[in-house]
């Protein structure tokens, strides 16, 4: 069966990401055969049936959400969205936008004499490094293939048939875990010259006294934004390839982060496998991302009340036919 292998994604700023050959290959760069393998051995087109559309959410049922209400102690809120990004800057070239319909210097309505209000109009592309957001299953291809093994041709110019948000429209409730690589680590952030691997996040499930297992969703901090104040550039930490292998095995259902997962520049010199992280994924494994999150409130409340896990909810915006939705996370203590 034809499973592979050119990326499709936009979640660079709304243009294809491939790597430079000129550049060379990363040292952590696996081989065309090598990612071919992991693509078969993590893929799960047909595992919960020829017509499913959530992949590893299926990971979570009754016991994994009843597990994750138990740990509501504190009563305590945590968003891990950014701000609507309505600034331009080099990582938001189409920056969200916002203005007022009506507005408090003139806030009648014509013909309803005695109303007074304000109205105001949003408006997001939001896939790329600004927004925070999740991946419906149909944002990447593998060679022309989403999860699955339906085809890119699913995905019209009216809206995706196939693999869309919708599949998330009655929301996600489990048992989030943040992996703080940097404070596992006692470094103030990841290093973008090579991409965080599994020993690394196993180090910060035993630093933090959780383990991975079935049905979580899994937040990675890599200290993007801890980097942001000391580097005014695009460089943004990622993880291994292998991370989805990992994942895998631990039957994880959903992967959020501060980054986009993979590095960026990409750490693969494969045209092919450019966002490997994605690939692997969403159209191999079936398992929904959270890009751009804000983890820092999360790791400082993390800190503060010495446990990494909690209960998380996900509520995307019910969008027939979405390729994904903006997102705010809200983790529950």
């Amino acid at each position: 069966m034809r499973r592979f292998f050119e990326a499709t994604c936009v979640c660079c700023g709304g243009t294809p990401v491939s790597a430079d050959p000129r550049q060379g290959a990363h040292p952590q760069s696996m081989s065309e055969a090598e990612l071919k393998a992991l693509f078969e051995q993590v893929s799960n087109w047909g595992r919960w049936g020829p017509d499913d559309e959530r992949g590893t959410l299926n990971h979570i049922g009754a016991p994994e959400v009843v597990r994750a209400a138990g740990l509501v102690r504190e009563g305590r809120t945590v968003s891990l969205s950014r701000d609507f990004p309505t600034r331009p800057g080099p990582e938001n070239p189409w920056p969200a936008l916002h203005h007022m319909v009506i507005a408090g210097d003139d806030p009648c309505i014509p013909g309803m004499d005695g109303l007074e209000t304000v109205t105001d109009f949003i408006g997001i592309a939001f896939h790329g490094m600004a927004s925070s957001h999740i991946d419906a299953l149909c944002h990447v291809f593998a060679q022309g293939r989403m999860y699955n093994d339906r085809p890119a041709a699913d995905v019209k110019s009216t809206g995706a048939r196939h693999n869309t948000i919708m599949a998330l429209k009655d929301g996600v409730v489990g048992r989030g875990v943040l992996l703080d690589v940097p404070k596992a680590l006692g470094v103030e952030f990841c290093d973008p010259a090579r991409m965080v691997t599994v020993a690394e996040l196993e180090e910060a499930e035993q630093a933090h006294g959780v383990t991975i297992s079935r049905g979580d969703l899994v937040m990675i901090r890599l200290g993007r934004d801890v980097r942001r104040t000391r580097f005014n550039d695009q460089v943004v930490p990622g993880l291994d390839p292998r991370v989805a292998g990992w994942l895998h095995a631990r039957e994880a259902a959903v992967l959020g982060g501060d980054g986009v997962h993979d590095p960026i520049p990409p750490g693969q010199a494969h045209r092919d496998w450019a966002m490997p992280i994605h690939m692997l994924a969403l159209a191999g494994m079936g398992l929904h991302l959270l890009d751009n999150l804000d983890l820092e409130l999360l790791a400082r409340v993390c800190t503060e009340l010495s446990r990494w896990s909690f209960q998380l909810a996900l509520a995307p915006l019910r969008i027939e036919g979405g390729t994904g939705s903006p997102l705010n996370p809200i983790a529950v203590f």
